[in-house]
């Protein structure tokens, strides 16, 4: 499926082909942040958003569960996984900061204290029918907020912050070595910009403590093992008061008959040779309840009956859903009755005479 036409193509944004590698699509995207990246074009609004464009498609293109997601459904395929592009260009400097360091030596363009937190994981477990059906789940996860007791600032009561006398207040020192200037976090303030004299008791001069926050997190019906939900702003809180996100992991149980195959759900059923010969019905389950399913005449080992629209939904459009695909498996009785084997045998004389 083709990218929707109010976004351009993320593979012709990078100026990529739809098969190149990790390697190749870094070392486009490297090739773009350098042409467009803002400390280059200050003030240069269109160069700014080719830069965040540029971002945008390779954090999609290099995530492996993304780019399936958007190799199949387009734009709409990322949007649902949490990911709606960044929010400003210190987002992107935070999210790809080592490519950045390669390319200038430093990463992003140290802003001081406006250093974004660290991102947390949650893995959740869910039931096959939970991942079928969706659901809102409140969790508790442990982050790091702001310091009540001295509002954020790390001193004492009755004091505040100094601007740091190494590095100014900028977070940052430079270093010239040749035609570059190389910048490194301050090792005085660690970035922060500030130094204190008297630190907070009650967070050590951290200006933050960790305590446990209740999270609301809404799953869509169809999810799957492995994929993950991003959800912004709720990671531990950085030095600046930028916080980084919460990526909730998804692991989803077994089923005890069906086997999963994307949308599509696989089950086994087993038919004896009579009613196969001559058709029957056999029950199978469904997602919402069980249904009867007919066995035409003649059913071969090996023949799938397939009931449309009855699999597993998209979670990326809920309007669409899979299919449930029956295998029948013909068995033969290894031992018979004697009513039966007369039976048997009387059909072999008939096959024979016709």
């Amino acid at each position: 499926m083709t990218a929707r036409m109010d976004k351009p193509d993320y593979y012709e944004v990078l100026g990529v082909s739809r098969d190149a590698d990790e390697r190749a699509l870094k070392k486009a995207y490297r090739a773009l942040a350098m042409q467009y990246h803002p400390d280059r074009n200050p003030g240069d609004t269109e160069a700014e958003d080719k830069f965040k464009m540029a971002s945008e498609a390779y954090e999609v293109l290099r995530d492996p569960e993304k780019r399936r997601l958007y190799d199949t459904y387009g734009h709409a395929g990322v949007n649902n996984t949490g990911f709606s592009g960044f929010s400003g260009v210190d987002d992107i400097f935070s999210q790809f900061g080592d490519i950045f360091g390669d390319l200038f030596g430093f990463g992003g363009r140290g802003r001081g204290g406006a250093q974004r937190g660290s991102d947390l994981r949650y893995d959740m477990e869910l039931t096959f029918a939970e991942a079928a059906q969706g659901l809102k789940r409140t969790i508790q996860v442990p982050r790091s907020v702001r310091c009540d007791t001295c509002d954020g600032s790390g001193a004492e009561a009755g004091s505040k912050p100094e601007t740091c006398s190494m590095c100014r207040g900028r977070g940052q020192v430079h270093h010239q070595q040749g035609f570059f200037t190389l910048a490194t976090t301050c090792p005085r303030c660690r970035g922060r910009g500030t130094t204190i004299a008297k630190p907070c008791k009650t967070c050590d001069g951290q200006g933050q403590k960790r305590v446990e926050r209740e999270v609301s997190v809404r799953i869509p019906p169809g999810v799957d093992t492995g994929m993950k939900l991003r959800l912004r702003g709720e990671g531990d809180l950085g030095p600046g008061g930028h916080p980084g996100d919460l990526y909730v992991f998804l692991v989803v149980k077994e089923h005890p008959e069906f086997q999963r195959d994307g949308q599509d759900l696989h089950i086994l059923r087993e038919v004896d040779f009579a009613r196969a010969a001559l058709g029957g019905q056999v029950t199978i389950p469904t997602l919402e309840d069980d249904t009867t399913v007919n066995i035409p005449p003649g059913t071969q080992p090996g023949d799938r009956i397939t009931l449309r629209g009855k699999g597993m939904p998209n979670p990326n459009h809920a309007e669409s859903r899979g299919d449930i695909i029956v295998h029948v498996k013909v068995t033969i009785p290894k031992r018979l009755s004697q009513e039966q084997r007369e039976a048997l045998e009387r059909y072999a004389e008939v096959t024979a005479a016709s």
